[in-house]
């Protein structure tokens, strides 16, 4: 089989690396990839936002089967592109996609077929929504509606942060993602990431994960993209996975279909465990980043039939074991991350691999042949482990082989879980 991946950031690389290893593949590109990817495929320049040229060159390379990996380009559309032109492609349509696309879109969908998640208002101007939240009080949640990039969401524990969360929106520090604004409440608990297989009518669940949103140690600061994850999620017991199935993942497949934007892809439940049990926080419709690093070290099985058979719409056929070990991942970032930061800085040494633990490029290029940092989060390192505090220990005896002045990261990634086993 060949295989196009588009993508270029960690989250490709681990779904490149995993790709590679299938005995059913005969060629895998990357569009446009980074150097890490380039070691499991072939790069090529592709502007992934002109869709008749990704199309073009599937037809010219005999492409059977296009995976495509970050959000943006399945919210503009790519899948349905790709699938009117005869190519078999893993990613939800643009209708279906609207689930990240926009937060008020899955509230809505959430209310109609009474699936568990916070109360909510949507707003296209700032005093209503100001009004909304004077009346609410703090704590409160202030998303901005469409992409953005994991940063359009304030949980504002007073009433002037909230207040100040809107202005931003409207103001445009989120481009057109903040035109429309959803205020939710604050939901008390412990977050955990669920991910489940979805062709359109049958689901397969995957695996567990917790992200760290914050940039610092102890959860303080402004939040990120993920600044580190681990699976599984201790929180997320059988009998917690079950009820996520049946109270939120089923019933949104079913209401998307009876909707007429029938899912296929991989839903990326964001949960809150609270004391009524799982709430949706928010939806994705792509592996996480960083936690698909974490899920890709962990899965024993081949993916590239599992992604296919989702595509294809013959879930149903198919299954998928994971290893029972522990996974967990840290970012490396550019110093200043969430903020402003220096691009190009040269990275001068990443360890080697081995087969319980891996570096992940997230954000790096090559210039005159040296390895640089051009992104916010450029590293993953991910290890294995029996327990996530044996993972943990082993990440960062990674990290810390890392030569790259530039770069920090968080010391507990893990801490809830290590408080846990330590218990």
């Amino acid at each position: 089989m060949k295989v196009l991946l588009i993508g270029s950031g960690g989250r490709e690389h681990a779904l490149a690396w995993k790709i590679a290893q299938s005995p059913l593949l005969d060629a895998l590109y990357a569009a446009p990839g980074n150097p890490g990817i380039a070691d499991h495929a072939r790069l090529v320049e592709l502007n992934v936002e002109d869709h008749a040229a990704v199309i073009a060159f599937a037809k010219e390379k005999a492409i059977d089967f296009v995976v495509i990996g970050p959000e943006a380009p399945l919210v503009a559309g790519l899948a349905d592109d790709l699938r009117a032109a005869g190519i078999a492609t893993f990613g939800p349509s643009k209708a279906a996609a609207q689930l990240e696309g926009s937060k008020g879109f899955t509230k809505d969908l959430c209310a109609r077929y009474d699936i568990p998640t916070g109360a909510y208002q949507r707003f296209k101007s700032a005093e209503p929504a100001k009004d909304y939240v004077r009346a609410q009080g703090a704590p409160i949640v202030i998303k901005a509606d469409g992409l953005a990039a994991g940063k359009g969401v304030t949980v504002a524990m007073t009433e002037a942060e909230a207040l100040a969360a809107i202005n931003d929106c409207f103001d445009g520090a989120f481009g057109a993602a903040g035109a429309e604004v959803v205020v939710e409440a604050f939901l008390d608990g412990e977050e955990a990431s669920f991910f489940c297989l979805s062709d359109g009518k049958t689901a397969l669940a995957l695996a567990t994960a917790q992200d760290h949103k914050r940039v610092g140690d102890g959860d303080t600061g402004p939040n990120t993209g993920g600044m580190g994850a681990y699976s599984p999620a201790p929180v997320m017991t059988a009998t917690m996975v079950e009820r996520t199935m049946k109270e939120i993942i089923e019933p949104t497949i079913s209401g998307m279909a009876k909707d007429g934007n029938p899912f296929s892809g991989v839903f990326f439940a964001g949960l809150m465990i609270t004391a009524k049990g799982p709430e949706l926080i928010e939806y994705n419709v792509r592996f996480g980043d960083p936690e698909c690093q974490v899920l890709m070290m962990r899965l024993k099985s081949d993916l590239l039939p599992v992604l296919y058979a989702t595509a294809t719409g013959t879930l149903d056929r198919v299954d998928a074991e994971w290893r029972d070990e522990a996974a967990l991942t840290v970012v490396l970032a550019s110093k200043g991350y969430p903020g402003a930061y220096d691009k190009n800085t040269p990275i001068a040494h990443i360890p080697e691999a081995s087969e319980e633990a891996k570096v992940f490029h997230a954000g790096t290029a090559l210039k005159d042949d040296r390895l640089v940092a051009t992104g916010g989060r450029v590293l993953n390192v991910t290890a294995l482990g029996k327990t996530v505090t044996e993972a943990q220990a082993h990440a960062y005896a990674l990290a810390d082989r890392v030569e790259w002045e530039n770069g920090f990261c968080r010391r507990d990634i893990g801490w809830q879980a290590v408080a846990r086993e330590k218990a």
